[in-house]
């Protein structure tokens, strides 16, 4: 449950939140904490990839079926398989460097590639939704509604990402100023 919570409130909205917060970075150049920010982004990107490996690796020592993981791994498709397990369970961890975790473009790509099997799947779902004239009309959900349906929580994502970044840079905005505050309180 705090996995899919995390992933629907915060990792998948990782993008709208990094390029808000480089888009906050360009327009008020050194205004704001954005660095700060993107620290924060940057560690809840490390726990919850911890999270989410502790929580597999318990899964599959409790309902061992090795022949997913073996089919998935050496399949026609263990290329991408691959790719997805390093993406998402090994790069998050080369934000634990300071250099490539306070770098708002690398934490940009790490975010991507935590997400690429997510994006590649909703790509499938547009287009296909796009290309499905030849369904029926009385067939459930027309295409229109699919495509307008996907849309509308690609819209959510990004916007709830946008909320969430003006959240970290607000928040960390007050506490910037509560210091000072009390500092200069101290300073009397």
């Amino acid at each position: 449950i705090l996995i899919d919570f995390l992933n629907t409130n915060l990792i998948s909205c990782l993008i709208p939140i990094v390029l808000t917060l480089i888009l906050v970075e360009q327009l008020f150049k050194n205004r704001f904490e954005t660095i700060k920010g993107l620290n924060l982004i940057r560690w809840a990107i490390i726990l919850y990839t911890l999270i989410v490996i502790l929580y597999s690796l318990i899964g599959m020592a409790m309902h061992s079926n090795p022949d997913t993981f073996t089919n998935r791994a050496t399949g026609p498709y263990a290329w991408g398989y691959w790719i997805m397990i390093v993406s998402t369970s090994l790069l998050p961890f080369s934000l634990l460097r300071k250099k490539l975790g306070t770098n708002f473009l690398y934490v940009l790509l790490v975010a991507f590639f935590m997400k690429m099997g997510a994006y590649i799947e909703l790509f499938v779902i547009f287009t296909t939704s796009l290309q499905s004239d030849y369904l029926p009309d009385n067939w459930g959900y027309g295409h229109k509604d699919s495509t307008l349906s996907t849309l509308y929580r690609l819209g959510l994502v990004v916007l709830q990402g946008i909320v969430i970044a003006i959240l970290i840079v607000g928040i960390s905005e007050m506490a910037k100023r509560k210091k000072t505050v009390q500092h200069n309180e101290y300073d009397k």
